[in-house]
């Protein structure tokens, strides 16, 4: 039986320094049919060219897609998964550019995805651990969110902010990306929870979250009030999705 094809999609925004090392670490792992998309939002540093250098050098292996401007992370997959469904790919990867998400756990994701609609890496499972370098407070903020977030729209999912996720084809063409409109990091609980409303089987599997070495983190007080506040909008929204 022939291997899956695994597509990773990666959204930018200044990550330049990031992008040789992280395709490198994918393309080194034993899946033999793995390709990636660079969602790139027009960085200032020269993620998008550096990108398209990758690309030159890698043809069929990594693809591009340039927008004008910070258009936010939410679009950014939207877009990414919407290429990648058009692509044909069998699995299709949602995972940071800064190494927070460590591409070693893809293959057992990819395992794991046989008796799954999707694999969740969490934070919040046993045996899953945030980085040893963040203080006390930034840490209950972040399990705190997580609690908010599954008590408003009853989730048992346990970490529905976490951005490391694997998706089957099958699965992520049956959700309603044209109805997915949170473009923070909310959207990653919007997708947990349409997800979870149309009755995929969600399996969680624990990783380590390392803190970026390279670049300046995007995450702002402003980001995490405003990600309290859509998760209300997230349950209005979509609290009448049927289940299949």
């Amino acid at each position: 039986m022939p291997s899956p094809s695994v597509t990773v999609v990666i959204p930018t925004y200044n990550e330049v320094d990031n992008l040789e090392p992280l395709t490198t670490q994918l393309w080194s792992l034993p899946i033999p049919d793995l390709r990636i998309l660079i969602v790139d939002d027009g960085s200032p540093d020269g993620t998008g060219e550096k990108a398209d250098a990758l690309a030159r050098s890698h043809p069929g292996r990594l693809d591009v897609l340039h927008r004008t401007g910070k258009l936010g992370l939410g679009t950014a997959y939207v877009a990414g998964f919407e290429h990648a469904l058009r692509q044909g790919g069998d699995i299709i990867v949602q995972m940071d550019a800064d190494f927070s998400h460590s591409p070693a756990y893809l293959p057992a994701f990819v395992k794991a995805l046989e008796n799954a609609d999707a694999v969740f890496g969490s934070r919040y499972v046993p045996g899953g651990r945030l980085d040893a370098r963040w203080g006390l407070a930034r840490q209950a903020l972040s399990r705190y969110g997580n609690v908010y977030a599954r008590t408003i729209l009853g989730l048992r999912i346990r970490d529905v902010t976490g951005g490391f996720r694997v998706w089957r084809q099958s699965t992520l063409s049956t959700m309603p990306l044209d109805r997915i409109r949170s473009n923070g990091y909310v959207f990653q609980v919007e997708m947990a929870y349409v997800a979870s409303r149309l009755g995929f089987r969600i399996v969680e599997r624990p990783i380590y979250f390392e803190d970026r070495r390279i670049g300046r983190s995007k995450m702002s007080f402003r980001i995490q009030l405003e990600a309290a506040l859509r998760v209300w909008q997230v349950l209005a929204s979509h609290r009448r999705v049927r289940r299949r």
